[in-house]
């Protein structure tokens, strides 16, 4: 007889998503747990043949992750957080295609025999047509990163105008009321959602925003260079300055130092997103938590269990959010 899951789940007295993780090595099971099931599978000589189920299923163990774009507002750091998250629970058995939504002039490639399933980083509406072409092919798909509105797809995101509320609260706390922002490449959802968040921490402590201190950016650093360098050249420069990305931080930190003055001296930075590089820049730089890696590991888990038929596509219609935290570190000072 087959050992399924379904009895190693039993056994263990858990669910069977929890026995899944235990055999796919997840990082979100307890090491006490993962070990009492990988004991009873090895008792009772369970073995999934992964191959011969293909086959019969006639799976492709591909699985694509896709985003809005890959040159256009997708930083290195973002895109190596969210390939760690999802390789951290991807199985040996499955084949991960990367590209950009706009590498393609139609979606004609993209079909049921091809891909497994589909993890989207969506960074724009403009994606609503290739996740209706995704779920017009059958194939199972997850939203990552971007908050859509349909209950028919599976979304996974941070809130990221709760994390940009929290970044100008604590510049407020502090003191500062001259607080630049640079915003993220016009037409993302996070840019709005940064900026939205931002402005409500603002309007909540009746803190006015110049027009001058509203600088538009892409995500890239050079852009953050470059409008750190336009607030210097006003007459009465920010004591404070969000970057909707931690690379802009970076960039703007960068200018700030060309032109002879310090962080948080003449002017305290924020940024976005929490990149392994932020806590080595010099200051340490104070910044939003949003879980890239956690995330994509999460939306991995969901679309595998889903793939391997553990779990259906309904059992993850409802929308997860992952909360952004505060990193204080040290490029904010406290001002009189």
């Amino acid at each position: 007889m087959t050992v399924t899951i379904k009895d190693i789940a039993k056994l263990a007295n858990v669910s069977h998503t929890t026995v899944s993780r235990a055999l796919n090595n997840s990082p979100f099971i307890k090491e006490k747990t993962k070990q009492k099931i990988l004991s009873i599978a090895k008792q009772l000589n369970y073995s999934p043949n992964v191959h011969a189920r293909g086959l019969v299923s006639q799976k492709s163990f591909t699985i694509g992750l896709f985003f809005t774009s890959l040159t256009e507002g997708t930083s290195s750091s973002f895109f190596v957080d969210a390939l760690k998250g999802v390789n951290s629970v991807m199985t040996e058995y499955y084949n991960l295609f990367v590209r950009g939504i706009d590498d393609f002039h139609d979606y004609t490639t993209i079909h049921k025999q091809r891909y497994d399933g589909i993890l989207l980083m969506s960074q724009s509406e403009h994606d609503e047509a290739f996740i209706h072409h995704v779920k017009k092919q059958g194939i199972p798909i997850i939203v990552l990163n971007r908050r859509v509105e349909s209950h028919e797809v599976m979304n996974i995101l941070a809130d990221d105008s709760q994390g940009a509320y929290q970044a100008a609260h604590h510049f407020i706390q502090q003191g500062h009321e001259q607080i630049a922002i640079i915003e993220g490449k016009e037409g993302f959802k996070s840019t709005q959602e940064r900026k939205a968040g931002f402005l409500q921490a603002l309007i909540d402590h009746q803190i006015p925003m110049k027009k001058e201190y509203m600088m538009k950016g892409d995500y890239h650093m050079k852009s953050g260079y470059e409008s750190m360098e336009s607030l210097l050249a006003l007459d009465d420069p920010p004591t404070a300055l969000f970057c909707s990305n931690d690379d802009m931080a970076i960039g703007a930190m960068n200018a700030l130092f060309a032109k002879g003055k310090t962080c948080p001296g003449d002017i305290s930075i924020i940024g976005f997103d929490d990149i392994a590089f932020s806590s080595y820049t010099t200051p340490a730089l104070t910044t939003v938590k949003k879980p890239i890696e956690k995330m994509c590991a999460l939306g991995a888990e969901a679309i595998l269990s889903v793939i391997n038929g553990e779990e259906q596509e309904e059992d993850h219609m409802e929308k997860v959010y992952v909360h952004t935290e505060l990193m204080i570190r040290d490029s904010v000072k406290k001002v009189q």
